[in-house]
C-alpha cells in the first residue's frame, strides 16, 4: 500500500483479480464453472441456512431457487410485501439472444452489444455469461405465465432498445417488471408455503454480521415495533438494488438505499466503480423545488417516438404543433444516423443536456433554465394508426397524461434525463461471491455486468440470470464446506455487530439538532447532480468532496429524529440511509476524480473528443476500481482488477 495519499484523498493497495473464472475459452467457461463447483447432496441442504436480503428480482428469484433446491432461506425485505419491490417500476422489457426475429442476432452479438455499451469497462467472463443464459430467462418466465407480448400468429413478440440494431427486448406492454416480479413473487411464495422460506417484512438490515472473516448473518429493525433482531446463517446474499437516490431525485422507489451494501463495504467488501451512475434520457423533466422524486417513461417510446427540440431558441415558447419540419432539429437522428433516437442511454442523455445548455431546451423554465426537449408520436400515430400505438405504449401515455396534464396522443411529451441506475456495486468474483467469504452479491447491488453505462433493458435480465441460474451453481461451491459451526447470539462478533447498530440509533436520537433528515438529503442530491452529475470536472469533484465533509460533520450535530427508537418511525429509518448516502457520496466523488478519463456514464469535461464523444484512456483505466474502507475518518484504499479483452477489441464507441 502507498503511504503517501495520492492527491490528498486516497491510498493504492495491491491489484486483484478474479480467480474463478476457468481459463477456458469464453463459450466454455460457464459450462466448465458449473461442472468444476463443488456440489451439496440434497440431505445436507436441509441443514444449511441461507439470509436474502431484498425481494426484487435478483433476491425473490433466488430466494425461490435456493427454497426449491432445499435450503432452509431467510428472506428479508423493507417492504411490506415482496410484490412492492423496486423491480415492479421496470417498463420496456428484458433482453435475450433468442434471435425471434432472424435478424442476425446470437449470443455472442448480445454479449458484444453490453461489452461495447459500457464503453469496455466490463469483464468478458461475466458479461459472456449473461448473454448465454439469457434465453434461459424468457423459457422460464414463460413457463411461469408471465404473460409476454405476443405477435398475431401468436409468436413472443420482440422490440428495440437502445445501443443495440437488432430486436431481442421481450416485453409486456409497458409493466415488465411487474409480470417478472410477479412470476418471482408467485415461485417465492411457493416455497414460504412449502416451509423452506421464512418471510421477514418490513425488516431493514443495518449491520452485517463478520465471524471470523466470514459473513454470518445480519442485525436488522422491525420496522413496525422498533425491535433490533439478529439472524444467523451459514451465508448471506445481497440482492438491495442500486444506490442512485443518493442523489436525491432520482427514478428509483423513495425507500430504495444503500445501507445494506455499504454497511457490508466497512466491514471489508469492496466497493466497485462507485462513480459509474447511469442517467436516463427519457424521464419526466423536473417541474419545481418541491419534488421528491422523479418518474421514468419508458425507453422503449423511442422506437416509435422522434426526439426534437426547436432550432432556434426563440422557437422554445412556441406551442411544438406550430412549429414545422423545417424548424426542428431531430438532432439524434442528425448526429447518429445508423442508430438515430436509439443511442446508448448515457449518449441520448449528454446530447439532451447540450441542446438545452446551447438555449434551445422546452417547457417551463426552472431555476431559470427550460430543461426538456419533445418526443414527438406524431409520425408514429400517422403511420401506425393511434389504436395500434395505444396498444403498445397506453399505459405509458396515461401515466404521463395523469402526471402533466398533456395528451401526449396530441402534444408531444416532454422529456430529460435523470437518474435511474447504478453500474458500480459491491466487487463480487465469477461466483458472485464479494472479497467477504460467504457473502454473495447480486443484480444492481453487485458492479459485475455492465461497465460505465447499461443498456436498457438488461437490468431485468441480470437480476433473473444471477437469482434463477448463476447464484444457484456457484453458492454451492461455498456452501460444500458445510454446515458450518453454529455461532451463538453472544458470540463477540455479533455483540459488536449489535451494538454498533445500537449506538449508532441512540446517536441519531439524541443528535438534538434543529434540520430535518429530508433537508440534508436534498443538500446532498443538489452537491452529487451539480459536481458528479452528466458532467464532471476534476475543479468541481474537489469543490463536490469539500462540501460532503462539511455536510457530514453537519449532519451529526445537526439532524433533528422525530419520534421513539422503539416504535415505528420513518425519520430513524431516513436518518440511517442519509447518513450512509453521505459516505458513499464522498467516495463517488473520489472514484470520479481518479478516473480521469471519460466512459460511458462517468464523463469527464477534460477528457473528450473533437466533437465532444467520450475519450477513453485504455493505458492508464482499462481496470476496475474496487475500494476498500479505509476506517472512520481514514482515507479509502484503491485495488485494481485489470480488465483483459480477448475476445473484443478495445475502440472508440461510435453509434453514428
Amino acid at each position: 500500500m502507498t503511504e503517501q495519499l495520492i492527491d490528498g484523498l486516497y491510498r493504492e493497495g495491491a491489484p486483484i483479480a478474479d480467480t474463478k473464472a476457468p481459463a477456458v475459452p469464453v463459450d466454455r467457461r460457464w459450462r466448465e464453472r458449473q461442472f468444476g463447483a463443488r456440489l451439496v447432496n440434497p440431505a445436507n441442504r436441509r441443514k444449511i441456512s441461507v439470509i436474502i436480503v431484498g425481494t426484487g428480482l435478483a433476491g425473490a428469484s433466488a430466494g425461490a431457487t435456493l427454497g426449491e433446491a432445499g435450503y432452509n432461506v431467510k428472506s428479508f425485505c423493507y417492504q411490506d410485501s415482496p410484490r412492492r419491490a423496486h423491480s415492479i417500476a421496470a417498463q420496456g422489457g428484458i433482453n435475450a439472444a433468442k434471435n425471434y426475429r432472424n435478424d442476425n442476432d446470437s449470443v455472442f452479438r448480445l454479449f458484444y452489444d453490453t461489452v461495447k455499451g459500457g464503453d469496455f469497462r466490463a469483464r468478458e467472463s461475466n458479461v459472456y455469461r449473461l448473454a448465454e443464459v439469457s434465453a434461459n430467462i424468457i423459457d422460464q418466465c414463460v413457463a411461469q405465465g408471465v404473460p409476454f407480448a405476443r405477435e398475431y400468429g401468436g409468436l413472443l413478440d420482440n422490440r428495440s432498445f437502445g445501443g443495440v440494431q437488432v430486436s431481442r427486448t421481450f416485453y409486456a406492454r409497458g409493466q415488465t417488471g411487474q409480470q417478472l416480479l410477479i412470476g418471482a413473487y408467485q415461485a417465492l411464495e411457493r416455497q414460504v408455503a412449502a416451509g423452506t422460506v421464512e418471510m421477514f417484512t418490513r425488516h431493514e438490515m443495518l449491520e452485517l454480521v463478520v465471524v471470523d472473516g466470514k459473513a454470518r448473518g445480519i442485525i436488522v429493525r422491525d420496522m413496525v415495533t422498533g425491535e433490533i433482531e439478529t439472524h444467523l446463517a451459514d451465508v448471506v446474499v445481497l440482492a438491495t438494488g442500486g444506490y442512485g437516490n443518493v442523489f436525491y431525485l432520482s427514478t428509483n422507489a423513495m425507500g430504495s438505499n444503500t445501507t445494506a451494501i455499504w454497511r457490508a463495504h466497512r466491514k471489508g467488501a469492496l466497493f466497485g466503480n462507485p462513480c459509474y451512475t447511469q442517467i436516463h434520457p427519457t424521464c419526466i423533466p423536473v417541474s419545481g423545488d418541491y419534488q421528491s422524486k422523479l418518474t421514468l417513461m419508458s425507453e422503449s417510446l423511442r422506437n416509435d417516438g422522434r426526439i426534437w427540440v426547436p432550432k432556434r431558441a426563440e422557437d422554445c415558447d412556441k406551442d411544438p404543433r406550430d412549429i414545422p419540419e423545417q424548424d426542428r432539429d431531430y438532432y439524434l437522428e442528425r448526429i447518429y444516423p445508423a442508430f438515430g433516437n436509439l443511442v446508448p442511454r448515457d449518449i441520448a442523455s449528454r446530447q439532451a443536456k447540450n441542446v438545452c445548455d446551447e438555449g434551445r431546451g422546452v417547457g417551463p423554465a426552472v431555476d431559470g433554465v427550460r430543461r426538456g426537449v419533445y418526443l414527438d408520436f406524431a409520425e408514429a400515430i400517422g403511420r401506425l394508426g393511434r389504436k395500434a400505438v395505444e396498444a403498445k405504449y397506453g399505459n405509458l401515455f396515461d401515466m404521463y397524461q395523469r402526471i402533466t396534464g398533456e395528451n401526449p396522443y396530441e402534444v408531444p411529451m416532454r422529456i430529460y434525463p435523470a437518474v435511474h441506475y447504478t453500474m458500480g456495486g459491491l466487487w463480487v468474483d465469477y461466483d458472485l461471491q464479494s472479497s467477504i467469504p460467504g457473502l454473495f452479491v447480486t443484480g444492481e447491488a453487485n458492479f459485475s455486468d455492465h461497465g460505465a453505462n447499461r443498456l436498457g433493458a438488461s437490468a431485468l435480465m441480470q437480476g433473473l440470470a444471477d437469482g434463477y441460474f448463476v447464484l444457484p451453481n456457484t453458492i454451492n461451491d461455498y456452501l460444500a464446506d458445510g454446515p458450518f459451526p453454529k455461532v451463538a447470539e453472544d458470540h463477540p462478533a455479533v455483540q459488536e455487530a449489535r451494538a454498533a447498530v445500537e449506538d449508532r440509533i441512540h446517536r441519531l436520537m439524541n443528535a438534538g439538532g434543529t434540520r430535518s433528515v429530508d433537508s440534508f438529503h436534498k443538500e446532498l442530491g443538489h452537491i452529487m447532480w451539480e459536481y458528479c452529475g452528466m458532467e464532471r470536472t476534476a475543479e468541481g469533484l474537489q469543490t463536490a468532496i469539500e462540501k460532503i465533509r462539511a455536510l457530514r460533520e453537519q449532519y451529526w450535530r445537526e439532524v433533528r429524529v422525530l419520534g421513539a427508537a422503539d416504535d415505528f418511525n420513518q425519520s430513524l429509518e431516513k436518518a440511517h440511509r442519509v447518513a450512509d448516502f453521505i459516505e458513499l457520496g464522498e467516495l463517488m466523488c473520489i472514484d470520479a476524480l481518479h478516473r480521469r478519463e471519460s466512459c460511458g456514464g462517468h464523463f469527464r469535461a477534460e477528457s473528450q473528443t473533437e466533437d465532444g464523444e467520450a475519450l477513453r484512456h485504455d493505458d492508464e483505466f482499462a481496470y476496475v476500481a474496487a475500494w476498500e474502507w479505509g476506517g472512520d475518518g481514514q482515507a479509502p484504499v484503491l485495488h485494481k482488477e485489470d480488465l483483459v479483452y480477448e475476445y473484443v477489441e478495445m475502440k472508440q464507441r461510435s453509434y453514428k
